[in-house]
């Protein structure tokens, strides 16, 4: 069996998405800007160009390359021991998978936290090597004169404020932030700090949806919310517990449209009885010989 170009058929190769690009022009920093107070942003995690095309296609705005790769991808408790050169990787792959939408890569725990320059060099890398179009990084007060060296720079940054899952050990777990007052206000402080800065936008993750909702409305850069309420300028969710494919991880703020786990269990064990009892492959799966000999040059 064979295609007209001669390939045997099933076995071309898959590439980069084909065919017309998106409608809708790509999403940039400007365009992410522009978006407060309109349409809410909607962020979903990705990880490698299969699901960052299925999201693309979905009309998802801004693909976040996060260090939750450390839990969703290779198994860890926590993001701590993702790399720079994980998130390169990473970033590289959903950015072949992607033709609209804003690709954003983590910053891993202590890739900014050393120095500025530090931090310049790394962002740089995951622009540069990675094919991100912009870097995330976790903090308020403390890093906003780091994210201020790397908007100098040319490097465009998101930060991320409340639940910092890199600070998991000194929050004591993942714990809600910003209930009482005086922590409240701390977070303000942050959300203030990082615009001044030059952040182009704002994630509020595990924090009261009413301080959420007082810090959309006092800074004027978009706010992603991650279990924060609907008051922000966009959502967020890590794609594995959107879909469905954490099989034990159930947090609160997250809403599972379908259940692929419990689903692709399913059909894995399908594909298994058919193997046992040699009902696949059948046929139609099977490649036959040629009906025509193969014509050989003649040497005499």
């Amino acid at each position: 069996m064979s295609n007209d170009d001669g390939q045997e058929a099933g076995y071309g190769r898959v590439g980069a998405p084909k065919g017309p690009a998106p409608k809708n022009k790509p999403i940039t920093v400007p365009t992410i800007r522009g978006a407060k107070g309109k349409t809410p942003l909607v962020m979903v995690t990705a990880y490698d160009a299969t699901f960052a095309r299925i999201l693309d296609e979905a009309a998802v705005d801004i693909l976040l390359v996060g260090d939750s790769l450390g839990m969703v991808i290779q198994g860890n408790d926590d993001t701590l021991s993702v790399t720079v050169d994980d998130t390169i990787y990473h970033c590289r792959a959903v950015s072949r998978g992607a033709r609209r939408a804003h690709i954003v890569g983590d910053m891993p725990f202590l890739s900014y936290q050393v120095t500025p320059e530090e931090a310049v060099r790394n962002a740089g890398r995951i622009l540069a090597e990675g094919r991100a179009h912009s870097v995330k990084l976790e903090g308020g007060v403390s890093v906003a004169p780091t994210i201020a060296r790397m908007v100098a720079a040319g490097i465009p940054v998101m930060a991320h404020i409340g639940l910092t899952p890199q600070s998991v050990h000194a929050m004591g777990g993942f714990r809600v932030q910003g209930r009482d007052d005086d922590s409240a206000d701390r977070i303000v402080a942050d959300a203030h700090a990082v615009e001044q800065a030059g952040a182009y936008a704002l994630v509020l993750e595990g924090i009261p949806g009413e301080l959420a909702e007082r810090i959309s409305a006092e800074v004027s850069i978009p706010t992603i919310g991650i279990g924060a309420g609907v008051n922000c300028d966009g959502q967020v969710l890590v794609c594995y517990d959107l879909l469905g494919l954490t099989a034990d991880l159930r947090p609160r703020f997250v809403k599972r449209y379908d259940e692929l786990f419990d689903r692709s269990v399913a059909a894995v064990r399908e594909f298994c009885v058919e193997v046992r009892e040699r009902k696949f492959p059948a046929s139609k799966h099977t490649f036959g010989a040629r009906k025509k000999p193969i014509a050989v040059a003649s040497t005499g």
